[in-house]
């Protein structure tokens, strides 16, 4: 309380219906807190404006006569506010709100107050809403009954001043809170690719807050089962998950086997079928369900997963018994998935289902900036496995970067190549010390690797890329030299944090001729050809 003490004390206060009940013989002998917050000494109530239902008027005169016999200084105001329902917030604060917002504050004078000892609970958290928010302007007043018992019906009081400086430190520590999750998600590398950055921010926010499913997309070894083990770990240090995390890949489950592995089965429904099998849907029951590669899913076990997802229940092979199951569903893909609907692979009503939290994961090369952090969160990884601690000489870890952040890296398998060619280093390490031989030894070995598989790869990473933003009649008119050219622009643009960036990027050598180089307008001209625009391409 830091306004002066010749200020009047004002207190705001609620009828306590049942508390300050007390019949003729006992009432001063219990704790009553509405009567009990005039009884101390150092604490001198002016006026005490009392909130109550009209019903309760005998109540409330007994309470105004006490407080008269025991403390004569102070006026006690008796207001009536109806709660139909005490236990509806919105019906409560709107009460309270319209009597705060009516009342005649006289702050020069007297200093409020608010009584939330009394009430229900949601009267309670209002009372303390509005006082946080300013529109009661005072601090909170909290009656406690003595722990010395009846001998002392006065019992205790503490003032609670909201001081904004306090908040500073609650803001500190939830930004910190904040970075630490993010953190948590990027397995504590301290990635550098803004885009990538902001992707992980908004993952955090979606898990932390939503049980919807979340559709984790991008091309194979960006991270995705990694991630989702991340999301769950991270949900079940929030205490949001009960029950543990489970991974499939649909890639490897097919006819019968995906049946009985994701929904169960009972004895005799299949050849083979020698006991009852619980699901893995079951198994993830109050727990979160990583579905990979949820595209390689069939029409049954697609239809099947929509009902489970809908409605929490399914049947078990060869079962006519529902099973019921409540989990998260996190799923991921490789494919474009709009694509295949249109294809008639994936029912269209099951991407609606899953696609309410859609994030796309980049590869490694859309991430060159990243190359670094991950290469000593591999090292560090790989100390742990083995118990031998492997490092880079100077010369060797700088021939290692330039070549992994050019175009002549390919990282065709994303992460597992980066993953693979750092064990191989390390494994064959002498001394514990990763020389440019060694370097340039496995870049060989990665060029004689990439070739097989680049085309197909990167083929078909172009394909979804362009599938997301051109029409299939565009992509029909389109050159394969186009293609390839309009995919390196989107991926420039996907790089940049601006249109101007992009095109400074773009244009990097003829920008130099020009006595007005305006990249960005160039930039937006090529992009027009195509019916595309910047805001579309990043979002």
């Amino acid at each position: 309380m830091s306004d002066s003490p010749k200020k009047r004390l004002v207190v705001i206060g609620l009828l306590g219906t049942m508390l300050d009940r007390g019949t003729a013989s006992n009432r001063w002998e219990a704790w009553r807190p509405t009567v009990a917050l005039c009884q101390h000494e150092d604490l001198l109530v002016s006026r005490l404006e009392l909130l109550r239902p009209a019903r309760y008027t005998t109540l409330s005169d007994i309470v105004c006569r006490d407080i008269a016999s025991v403390s004569p200084e102070t006026t006690v105001k008796c207001h009536a506010v109806e709660f139909r329902d005490p236990w509806d917030f919105e019906e409560v604060y709107g009460a309270l709100h319209d009597f705060v917002r009516n009342y005649p504050f006289d702050l020069e004078h007297e200093r409020y107050a608010v009584h939330i000892t009394t009430g229900t609970h949601v009267a309670q958290i209002c009372l303390f809403l509005l006082t946080e928010a300013h529109d009661i302007p005072g601090v909170l007043l909290q009656t406690s009954p003595s722990t010395r018992g009846r001998k002392d019906p006065a019992g205790t009081y503490s003032l609670i001043d909201l001081d904004l400086s306090r908040y500073d430190k609650i803001a500190t520590r939830l930004h910190k809170e904040k970075e630490e999750s993010l953190s948590f998600l990027k397995s504590g590398i301290a990635t550098r690719n803004a885009a990538f950055n902001d992707l992980i921010e908004h993952i955090e926010k979606v898990v932390v807050s939503s049980q919807d499913p979340v559709l984790l997309m991008g091309p194979t070894g960006a991270g995705k089962s990694q991630l989702a083990r991340k999301i769950y770990e991270l949900k079940k240090q929030r205490r949001q998950v009960a029950n543990g995390f489970v991974e499939v890949n649909c890639a490897t489950i097919r006819g019968d086997a995906a049946m009985s592995t994701l929904f169960g089965h009972t004895k005799g429904s299949f050849t083979g079928a020698l006991r009852d099998r619980q699901g893995l849907l079951k198994v993830a029951d109050g727990g979160v369900l990583f579905l990979d590669e949820i595209g390689e899913l069939g029409a049954d076990e697609q239809a099947m997963l929509l009902r489970a997802l809908e409605e929490h229940v399914f049947f078990p092979l060869g079962s006519d018994r529902e099973v019921k199951s409540e989990f998260q569903l996190i799923a991921g893909t490789n494919r474009d998935l709009q694509a295949e609907v249109q294809a008639g692979r994936f029912r269209e009503d099951l991407l609606a289902r899953i696609d309410l939290w859609t994030f796309r994961l980049p590869g490694l090369r859309e991430r060159p900036e990243d190359i670094e952090p991950n290469l000593g969160y591999e090292l560090e990884k790989f100390a742990r496995a083995a118990g031998t601690r492997v490092t880079f000489n100077k010369e060797a870890r700088e021939r290692y970067l330039h070549f992994a952040t050019s175009a002549e890296a390919k990282w065709a398998a994303n992460f597992r190549d980066l993953n693979a060619s750092v064990v191989r280093m390390a494994t064959l390490a002498r001394a514990g010390r990763i020389t440019v031989e060694a370097v340039e030894q496995e870049i060989k070995r990665l060029n004689l690797k990439w070739p097989a598989s680049e085309e197909s790869s990167d083929s078909k990473f172009r394909l979804n890329l362009l599938n997301e933003l051109l029409s299939e009649k565009q992509l029909n008119e389109i050159d394969p030299f186009d293609s390839v050219q309009l995919e390196h622009v989107i991926r420039t643009c996907r790089e940049s944090r601006t249109l101007s960036e992009a095109g400074r990027t773009l244009f990097a050598v003829s920008r130099k001729k020009r006595s007005q180089a305006n990249d960005a307008d160039r930039l937006r001209k090529y992009l027009h050809r195509f019916e595309l625009e910047w805001n579309r391409i990043v979002s």
